[in-house]
């Protein structure tokens, strides 16, 4: 029944963009060059302030000048808004002493009061102080020609013109400035999680591979005078995991300083068997044990996986270095849960959960929806427990 609407949007934003990229004085110009127009166009001519009600003079040269000194300043109503308030204001006041018809180009006296309140920076009492002197003694020369309006007839044309639109221009000021702050602050809070997230990955990152290495750098020493062939292996195995690092490293300083379109991906949840087979080669016995299929996750939910593992791994070489560690992993349609613990020696204290480590895990598992415990043992032992949302998987 009805046809197809034409894409209106298409054709209106590029002119809205183009319009917002001309510079101050070419847009508030094209007020100025409004204002004098419509000064002239019948039906609205003479529809503008009328203060005195006094008119007595028919519009002759001078006139003219006063109708165009009352809306050309606006071409400079934010780049000097004291002066093009100074210069229109003693325009209006000179039109109206003189006694000249009502002119459409006194309503640029409104639209500079308006900027004054709006954009002035530097002495903004000194223009409000000027003004009401300057009313005042108009006021007075008005009344004495002969003006039929009352004292407050123009206590109310003060209140309405003057005080009224610097007071909406004062507004504006106050909530563009507090929109610019809370831009500022969304802002610095976003860039201060931003750094705190890398943080986290960065800690992640250095201290797994890094405890790996060092572990089997240690081990090396060791069986340098025995069994040459295994110093070349774990010779070869400290590079890998060296190259593994320069890769996951080179991947934050993408993200931090972006030159490629799209950074290197991060390690997937998919990748648990190599991490585990990774952690195993320095000598740590570790199980590992998954309950049913990976479903669709989200990126954030999948690499909150795959650091919960990472951090609980490298705790284990740190703290519990030798000691079986099993990690169960079970996967449904709604989420994920890990629990990675490892056994102590019996009757050791437990150990904190409150490190940079784990700390960072409940950070990241909240920001994706789950949740972390981790705790002793009574056998010395420390196990963590995470639940993760899968999400939508996008």
């Amino acid at each position: 029944m009805f046809g197809k609407m034409p894409a209106m949007p298409d054709r209106v934003l590029p002119v809205g963009r183009w319009w917002r990229a001309r510079g101050l004085v070419v847009r508030d110009g094209a007020l100025a060059a409004l204002f004098a127009v419509l000064a002239f166009t019948p039906g609205v001519a003479h529809d503008g302030m009328i203060m005195a009600e006094n008119a007595r003079r028919p519009v002759d040269a001078f006139a003219l000048v006063l109708l165009f000194a009352q809306c050309v300043p606006l071409v400079v109503r934010r780049i000097r808004p004291g002066l093009c308030l100074a210069v229109i204001a003693a325009a209006f006041a000179i039109h109206e002493m003189f006694g000249y018809p009502p002119t459409f180009a006194s309503e640029g006296l409104i639209v500079a009061l308006y900027s004054v309140g709006a954009y002035q920076d530097r002495f903004r009492r000194v223009p409000g102080v000027a003004g009401i002197v300057a009313y005042v003694v108009l006021a007075v020369v008005v009344a004495a020609q002969g003006s039929p309006e009352r004292p407050a007839d123009f206590v109310a044309f003060f209140l309405i013109a003057y005080v009224g639109s610097w007071s909406v221009g004062a507004w504006m000021r106050t909530r563009a400035g507090q929109e610019a702050e809370r831009r500022r602050q969304a802002a610095g809070a976003a860039i201060a999680e931003e750094r705190a997230r890398i943080a986290r990955e960065l800690h992640d990152v250095v201290t797994h591979h890094v405890t790996n290495m060092v572990i089997r750098a240690d081990a090396t020493t060791f069986l340098a005078a025995d069994s040459p062939e295994q110093v070349v292996s774990g010779l070869a195995e400290i590079g890998e995991t060296g190259r593994r690092t320069l890769v996951e490293l080179r991947y934050f300083l993408g993200v931090l300083d972006p030159v490629d379109d799209e950074p290197e991906r991060a390690p997937a949840l998919g990748s648990l068997r190599d991490l585990v087979e990774e952690t195993r080669s320095t000598g740590q016995p570790i199980e590992l044990s998954e309950v049913g299929e990976q479903g669709p996750m989200t990126r954030g939910a999948e690499l909150a996986a795959y650091r919960v593992v990472q951090e609980s791994l490298t705790n284990a070489l740190k703290h519990a270095p030798g000691r079986r560690t099993v990690v169960r992993v079970r996967h449904d349609a709604a989420e994920v849960d890990i629990e990675v613990s490892t056994d102590g020696s019996g009757g050791a204290a437990p150990r904190s959960a409150d490190g940079r480590g784990l700390t960072g895990l409940r950070e990241r598992l909240s920001v994706v929806g789950g949740e972390l415990r981790a705790g002793g043992r009574p056998d010395g032992g420390f196990t963590v427990h995470a639940r993760i949302p899968a999400g939508d998987g996008r």
